[in-house]
């Protein structure tokens, strides 16, 4: 068996990394989904972070079991202390790996990742695994972005330079930061016979999407793992970065600003 390429996350968990995560509801980032998730059915999410996905989706299919899995346990402490503070009692968070999930075959009615196969150097073997925690009838789900194929507008070299360090930086980690437009070829590769592939997008527009998008990259340029890990590769300087986060900053503050993050989604069976 080949041995696996090392890979590490490339946003880590900082402050303005989970002001992003904790936005996340099945609403704006699982709606795809949302048509499986109903009461009674048994879901495992992969990738949880913080939780707020995970706890969105065990409100829905209560009182069905819910699971949300990450490698991380300062963030599961996170989504754990969330469902506590939600009153739910039919969710629980959990340490575990992608690749190995020590369920039993067919253990859950739906599989679900969300911006998780793009960070992980062999995704077609995570989907294998989820496939096979995944019951005959179920549905394994998976929604990643294409950083390749965001929108911004008014651009600027700060953010063209941010794009193309951002390109480098995710694949320095051993993921893949245009995972989107992979989802379908990664899922045939995992052995699924049926595979529904859609795409939707997130929008920031409005003065209030701007500076909190916009805002939260001014922090993560500088602060994130994101930010230590470029220095420490060679791949940037902080005077470099520091143009970069006044590039997010001036782009907020533009009131003709726009930005479209497409994202692949697939739905698989078999």
């Amino acid at each position: 068996m080949n041995e696996r390429k090392p890979e590490r996350y490339t946003h880590g968990h900082h402050e303005s990394v989970l002001r992003s995560h904790t936005w996340r509801t099945v609403e704006n980032s699982a709606a795809y989904l949302e048509s499986h998730l109903r009461p009674g059915v048994s879901v495992l999410d992969i990738g949880c972070g913080p939780g707020t996905i995970t706890v969105d989706i065990a409100r829905r299919v209560a009182p069905g079991r819910v699971v949300g899995l990450d490698a991380a346990p300062e963030v599961i402490e996170k989504a754990r202390a969330l469902a506590l503070e939600e009153g739910l009692d039919n969710v629980e968070f959990v340490v575990g790996d992608a690749y190995d999930t020590r369920y039993d075959e067919a253990s859950f009615d739906v599989v679900h990742a969300h911006q998780t196969l793009q960070h992980l150097a062999d995704p077609v073997a995570a989907l294998r695994e989820m496939r096979r925690v995944v019951g005959d009838d179920g549905v394994v789900a998976a929604r990643d972005v294409d950083y390749a194929g965001t929108m911004v507008h008014p651009s600027s070299a700060g953010l063209e330079a941010w794009a193309a360090l951002y390109q480098r930086v995710h694949r320095s980690n051993g993921g893949e930061p245009n995972a989107g437009r992979q989802l379908k070829e990664w899922a045939l590769a995992a052995g699924f016979t049926q595979v529904a592939s859609t795409a939707s997008i997130w929008c920031f527009a409005s003065a209030e999407e701007r500076e909190w998008w916009g805002g939260m990259w001014r922090d993560r340029a500088l602060e994130s793992a994101f930010a230590s890990d470029a220095m420490s590769k060679g791949l940037v300087t902080r005077s470099e970065l520091e143009d970069v986060s006044r590039a997010w900053q001036s782009w907020a503050a533009e009131p003709a600003g726009w930005m479209g993050m497409p994202h692949g989604e697939v739905l698989c069976r078999g």
